[in-house]
Order: C-alpha cells, then structure tokens, then sequence
C-alpha cells in the first residue's frame, strides 16, 4: 500500500504540477505506531492541512480547541467542555453579520462517523489508508482537475464556500469530489491559499481512478493547449489553417 501511495502522490504531483504535495487525511480511533502528536498550538484546524505538507501527525480534539467550527465539521470525539459554547458564539457572531443563517447551519457537512482522532500528513509517506486526500491548485490545475472528477464522479464537482474545513466531510460522507474556495478563515491562517487558489477534495475510495484520469486528461490539455498557441499564431499571422493543416504543423 504504502508503494501504491507514492505513486498516486508523484502522479498527481507531476499531471498537475503541483507547488504543494498532495495532502491526505484520516480518521481513526488508534494512532499507528511512529506517528507522533502535533505539538503546539494553531488558530484553527485547517492550518493543520499546511503543516501536513512537510510531516505527518495525528491530532485530537485537543489540538482543535481554538477552532469550534471545525471540531463541529470533523465530529471529533472528547472536545473539550467549552466547546458548545465556543460553538454557539461563533455561531453566533457569524449569524448576526448575516453570514450564515439559523436555517443553513444544518446543511454545514459533518463527518457521518465519529472518530477519535484526525491524521494528517503527506500522501506519499501517508501510513492509513486516507479518507480523503486534499489538493491546493489555482485556476489552470483545477480545469484539469474538473475534467477529471466529472469523469469519475459522473458529474461535476461542487463549488463550496465558507467553511472550508465542510469540504473533507462533503468528500467523504458523499464518495465523490468537492472543491472549496475557502472561507475568510483559511484564507486568513493559510500561506497557502493565495487569492488565486482554491482547495479540491478527493475521496480516498477512488483516488486510483482520479489520478488515472487526471494523467490522462493533463496529457490531453498539454497537447491541445500547444495545439490552439500554434493555431493562433499561424491565423494571427494570416494564414486560415484547417484543423487537420494545424495537427500536422503540430506533430
């Protein structure tokens, strides 16, 4: 498994050219031996996925504490007792800006399974089977990335907005592919999210299928992509080349 991995994460790293390793997270309720607890503290979970691109760890509801939102999202069990109330205020808080209303906090995905612990780390080097495995690509990575998934998924992937941490359990709890463009949170903890970025999330039940299609639709985008430069130049040029002239000039 751990060969199949590495494999996945060096395909998907070089189809889509990726700046950031593929990130793969799980669930369990027993950390494997060698992987150590996260140490320190961050302001919110999904700051976890960043720091997952250079080690991996597991992490409990503990680690999670200052981020009530995301405890919620990935239904961690043993959260501590200010939770609800931490919860209710950010509720809240968000309620009164008109950010979320009373009737869509309901529809916010939450993990189906309650676990004990959420592990986060490299897919390459990844020692769980992952339940999900996240992306950070900008607008040309995720065109691939959309031919891909619709393929697989049979339709098109969802665009989600605020939180971000709602797209692991949208992956997850639905078997099929969701994009995020963030929330002003991530956006505001993550080096990584820059304005042109938005997070995908891919089920790990069928990551060998995605990253078949991702090579096989990357490869196509390259060689159409040089195909359509080339045509342009020639009728830029002045030339009214057929389709047929502009793929033998291409060859």
């Amino acid at each position: 498994m751990k060969q199949e991995r590495q494999a996945q994460a060096d395909r998907l790293t070089e189809a889509l050219e990726l700046s950031l390793p593929p990130i793969a997270a799980a669930f369990p309720d027993a950390v494997p031996d060698g992987v150590p607890e996260f140490e320190g503290a961050v302001p919110a979970g999904c700051v976890f996925w960043q720091e997952a691109a250079a080690r991996t760890f597991a992490t409990t509801a503990a680690h999670h504490a200052l981020c009530s939102i995301g405890i919620h999202t990935h239904n961690l069990s043993g959260a501590p007792a200010s939770q609800p109330e931490e919860l209710g205020a950010a509720l809240e808080a968000m309620i009164g800006l008109d950010y979320v209303r009373e009737e869509e906090v309901a529809a916010i995905p939450v993990l189906e399974r309650q676990a004990k612990h959420a592990v986060y780390g490299p897919l390459r080097e990844f020692p769980l089977d992952p339940a999900v495995v996240l992306l950070f690509v900008d607008a040309r990575q995720g065109l691939v990335l959309s031919e891909a998934v619709e393929r697989v998924d049979g339709g098109a992937a969802p665009a989600m907005g605020r939180p971000a941490c709602a797209v692991i359990p949208r992956a997850v709890n639905r078997g099929a592919s969701a994009m995020s463009l963030g929330c002003c949170g991530a956006r505001a903890y993550l080096d990584a999210m820059t304005d042109d970025v938005a997070l995908w999330a891919l089920p790990g039940s069928g990551l060998e299928a995605y990253c078949e299609q991702i090579a096989v639709l990357a490869g196509a985008n390259r060689t159409l992509a040089a195909f359509h430069e080339r045509r342009k130049t020639d009728v830029e040029s002045g030339e009214r080349p057929t389709v047929r002239e502009s793929l033998a000039r291409l060859s």
